[in-house]
C-alpha cells in the first residue's frame, strides 16, 4: 500500500524537517538527478509511466517550495500542482507504486508537510555546494582586499617589513572593516596607518 495511506498520525511523532523556511535557494535552477540510482529503483521498474512522470515532477516541484525539498500535505493542492482531476489523483495515490511512494510526513515550523529522503538529500547537497561556493568567494574577496591594501600602503610609504606581516595586515584590515564603510580610498588607508601607529602596532610587529 502507498506509504501515505490515510491514517491518524500523532504530530509529536513526526520528524522535524532539517531545513528552515528562511533558507532561500535563489538561483537554484539545476537539480542533481542520479540516473543510475533512478533506473535501478523499484519505482522505475514497477510504477506506471504516468505515476513515474508525476513522481519526478513532484521531486522537482519540491525544490521550489518552502521549506525547499517539501510538498504540501494536502491532496487538493498536490492535484492542482500536477494539473490532475482530484479523482484521478486519488486513484494514482492509492497505487502501491504511486507518485507519493516513500514521501513521508514531517513538521516544518508547526506545519505538517511531506518530504522524501532522496529529495532531501539532493536539497542538502545543493545547500552544501552553495555554502562552499560562497565561502570560497568570500575567501577570494578577502585575499584580493588584502592584496589591494598592501599595494595602497606601499604607495603611502609603509615599509616592506610591515607589508610582509600577515597578522598586522589582517589586524589593519579588520579595523577598516569595523570603522570604515564603503569603498576604501587613500584617506581610509591613511586613517588605519595613523591608528596603527597610535596603538603601537608597528612597534609590536603585529
Amino acid at each position: 500500500m502507498n506509504a501515505l495511506s490515510l491514517q491518524v498520525v500523532d504530530d509529536a511523532s513526526l520528524p522535524d524537517y532539517p531545513i528552515g523556511r528562511e533558507v532561500r535557494m535563489a538561483g537554484h535552477f539545476f537539480t542533481m538527478w542520479d540516473h543510475v540510482r533512478w533506473l535501478n529503483s523499484t519505482m522505475y521498474r514497477k510504477a506506471t509511466p504516468e505515476a513515474q512522470c508525476h513522481f519526478m515532477n513532484l521531486c522537482f516541484m519540491a525544490q521550489t517550495q518552502r521549506p525547499v525539498g517539501t510538498l504540501p500535505a494536502d491532496d487538493g493542492e498536490l492535484a492542482h500542482m500536477l494539473r490532475l482531476h482530484p479523482d484521478r489523483w486519488m486513484e494514482l495515490r492509492k497505487m502501491d507504486f504511486g507518485p507519493l511512494r516513500h514521501w513521508q510526513k514531517c513538521m516544518c515550523d508547526g506545519e505538517i508537510r511531506l518530504f522524501h529522503p532522496v529529495v532531501l538529500e539532493v536539497a542538502l547537497d545543493a545547500l552544501g555546494r552553495r555554502e562552499a561556493r560562497e565561502a570560497s568567494n568570500a575567501e577570494k574577496a578577502i585575499t584580493m582586499r588584502l592584496v589591494r591594501m598592501r599595494e595602497q600602503l606601499a604607495k603611502l610609504g609603509v615599509n616592506k617589513g610591515v607589508l610582509a606581516d600577515d597578522v598586522l595586515i589582517e589586524r589593519m584590515d579588520q579595523w577598516l572593516a569595523d570603522h570604515h564603510k564603503g569603498q576604501r580610498r587613500i584617506p581610509a588607508y591613511q586613517r588605519v596607518i595613523e591608528h596603527a601607529a597610535s596603538q603601537g602596532w608597528f612597534n609590536m610587529g603585529r
